[in-house]
């Protein structure tokens, strides 16, 4: 195992003028053992910064270190890694041991020793009743554990997913990442684990980095990525659905109000300064609503739209002209369309942020 540092990477296509910049000068520290997921929309340089690790992709500026040793010009092979890829790349004629064995083969390891790991690695993935078959007599869930017990036999110092779970379905992705998270904790491998879906990434990760258009936008633990968005677009991107995000003006010397899409609201605390301000708040982080304003700061909210989602129901309305999503109760009774229904805010759920630089204020 081996903790991998990230030393304002860059990475670049092409040359001089025409030469495009992907990634930005991404640092970061992963422990020793650390399990990090790398989450972000298409296109943000999740994958490309994983496969710089990987050494799929050359390092453009910056350094990457795994353990003690810098990587940037060493070959794959030789990083001590192992990668799972979404699309499982499993040899199709061969059975499962041989897939998860075919690694081991090519380094010349003895047989005996082939035959441990693979049946070690099958006992904690729950293979040996299949490890006979061709990956085509598999399920989805199965070639992907495969998959993962072919890295597991290399005893690797760091395990890379590349979107692993992106080709299962709803039920086995859920099932498949618990079993990550429980081999994770039973051999403690320094782990990054690339993915889309912000579900998985707050269930997996120990710590997370979020990508926006090759930038880090903030490195932390879920919970203080959720409670403490560092931007709009983590804001935006961690949670759904996602923070409310109103831009306004905050009036006053006492700033206790905030003019927004042609109404103002009044704030249940000051705000950490006057002048234009983007507001943020979840929509499951309303102390109360209610059909007639019970206090005479309440938000007035004209509902729209209603979604039913089991064990809750998003209402969808407008402060003024700006849309505002409200999450309530399932078993509660809901408003009716064009109603207009009075929100209560307390002051520990309103988050601010600058509207130029969209970092966080306060």
């Amino acid at each position: 195992m081996a903790s991998i540092s990230l030393r304002k990477v860059v990475k670049r296509y092409g040359t001089g003028a025409k030469a495009v910049q992907v990634i930005h000068g991404v640092d970061a520290e992963i422990a020793d053992g650390e399990f990090i997921v790398i989450v972000g929309p298409s296109g943000c340089g999740k994958s490309t910064l994983l496969r710089m690790v990987a050494g799929l992709e050359e390092v453009s500026d910056g350094e990457i270190a795994i353990g003690p040793r810098v990587v940037n010009k060493v070959e794959p092979a030789d990083r001590d890694i192992a990668m799972v890829f979404q699309n499982y790349a499993l040899y199709p004629h061969m059975t499962v041991f041989a897939n998860m064995a075919y690694g081991l083969k090519i380094k010349k390891v003895p047989e005996a020793e082939i035959k441990a790991r693979v049946d070690k690695a099958a006992k904690i993935l729950e293979l040996g009743h299949l490890l006979d078959r061709t990956p085509r007599q598999l399920s989805g869930g199965q070639r992907q554990r495969v998959a993962m017990g072919r890295a597991i036999v290399r005893n690797p110092q760091v395990f890379l997913f590349d979107e692993p779970l992106s080709n299962l379905d709803a039920k086995l992705r859920a099932h498949t990442r618990l079993e990550i998270q429980k081999l994770h904790r039973e051999l403690g491998v320094t782990s990054l684990f690339v993915t889309h879906d912000q579900v998985e990434a707050m269930t997996l990760a120990q710590r997370m980095i979020v990508m926006n258009g090759g930038h880090m936008e903030q490195i932390g633990t879920p919970e203080d990525v959720y409670a403490r968005p560092a931007t709009t677009f983590v804001a935006g991107f961690m949670g759904s659905p996602p923070m409310n995000l109103l831009k306004g003006q905050v009036l006053g010397e006492a700033r206790r109000q905030f003019s927004l899409g042609g109404v103002t609201v009044d704030l249940p605390a000051a705000a950490p300064r006057a002048g234009e301000l983007i507001m943020g708040l979840r929509p499951e982080h309303l102390d109360h609503w209610s059909h007639e304003a019970s206090t005479p700061d309440a938000w007035p909210l004209k509902v729209e739209m209603i979604e039913m989602l089991g064990a809750e129901r998003l209402v969808y309305g407008r402060l003024g002209t700006e849309m505002f999503t409200l999450r309530i109760d399932g078993t509660h009774k809901p408003p009716a369309l064009g109603d207009t229904v009075y929100l209560q805010v307390s002051d520990k759920h309103l988050h601010w942020f600058d509207p130029q630089t969209t970092r966080r204020v306060a």
